[in-house]
């Protein structure tokens, strides 16, 4: 006879995650481990149109759905009318909210007037506030163990750490916008940018540290950015020195960006969403931290705290995401970094001295 645990087993689970990029790709290392823990059961994985291409090399019981939220399913009536069209279509009798956002809300409570189980994230706001405001300073859930917790709620089996990667076990697939690697180079990856100015570091002094490690032997640098400011930023450095490509001036996807990072031997990243793709190809990242702390649980997937470049200030952190302006006005928990901070953690990681 089957165990209350294993009856109450759902068979086919609606996953929401609709941003931001960074988060959904937190999702992955979860979702794709619970997925192939759980093989009986179907996943559909609703999310953004973009962040939905990132779901590549997905287990066989995962299907991704791509929700247009700012058209067709855009308010809270659009919502409702995705959770009508997933019950439909899918069938589905558990819904894991990654999210637990008004948004998701609306498609939670449609699945509970029609009695399917949902499991929310706990985002353990509070606490976040209190580290925040200063009033706690420690390593806080972090958001890859809320995401499991999700899960195991629903009575799944949810195993830690074992996804490897994209890819790994298999042939990773080509790309034509990723060259021929020669014996001897050292590809170095570098995401200057972040989403908001308390995440970034001032383009000035990356462009020493860029410059920096341009100069290291067999040094050869890949710069990833998009959209047009982030072009322009890039296009001078690319020019300066003929080792360094801006990625910025190629059309390309996801999957051309998995393999660039496959091949590389570390990343210089901001705390963004490329921290996180780096993570999905096991990607050693050298992250720059300011307004922003690890602590907040955000950290890349097995990414080490070892690797971090940060500065140990009372006013640290002062915001979850990085949204919030600097109260003295000069960001100096990123001005105060100096470059060759930066670039000796860089070649800690390339082993040079």
């Amino acid at each position: 006879m089957a165990s209350d645990k294993q009856q109450e087993r759902p068979r086919r689970v609606l996953v929401m995650r609709f941003s931001a990029l960074g988060d959904v790709a937190l999702t992955i290392p979860v979702v794709y481990e619970v997925c192939r823990a759980n093989p009986d059961v179907e996943f559909v994985f609703a999310t953004m149109t973009w962040p939905a291409t990132m779901m590549v090399d997905a287990p066989a019981n995962l299907t991704v759905v791509d929700v247009d939220v700012k058209g067709r399913y855009k308010g809270l009536r659009g919502m409702w009318k995705l959770a009508k069209k997933v019950d439909k279509h899918f069938h589905v009798d558990a819904v894991a909210d990654l999210h637990s956002v008004i948004r998701s809300w609306a498609v939670d409570l449609w699945m509970k007037l029609h009695h399917r189980r949902v499991a929310r994230i706990d985002k353990g706001r509070e606490k976040k506030r209190a580290l925040i405001s200063g009033k706690i300073h420690e390593q806080l859930t972090t958001t890859i163990d809320r995401y499991r917790k999700v899960f195991q709620e629903l009575g799944l089996t949810v195993p830690e750490n074992t996804f490897e990667g994209l890819y790994h076990g298999k042939t990773m697939p080509t790309s034509a916008i990723v060259p021929a690697k020669s014996p001897g180079e050292r590809w170095i990856a570098v995401a200057p940018f972040a989403a908001h100015k308390g995440k970034q570091y001032p383009i000035e002094q990356m462009n020493e540290v860029i410059g920096l490690l341009a100069a290291i032997e067999g040094a050869r640098l890949f710069l990833f950015g998009g959209g047009k400011a982030e072009k322009l930023a890039l296009r001078p450095l690319a020019k300066r020195y003929f080792n360094v490509t801006s990625l910025a001036e190629v059309k390309h996807a996801f999957l051309d960006e998995f393999v660039l990072m496959s091949q590389c031997e570390v990343m210089l990243s901001m705390d963004s969403a490329n921290m996180h793709l780096a993570s999905l190809v096991g990607l050693p990242v050298v992250s720059v931290w300011g307004a922003t702390h690890p602590y907040c649980g955000f950290m890349g997937y097995r990414q080490k705290h070892d690797n971090v470049v940060q500065l140990d200030l009372p006013c640290r952190p002062c915001s979850v995401f990085g949204e919030n302006k600097c109260r003295f006005g000069d960001y100096h928990c990123m001005t105060d970094i100096a470059p060759e901070t930066i670039v000796a953690k860089v070649k800690q990681l390339l082993k040079i001295e």
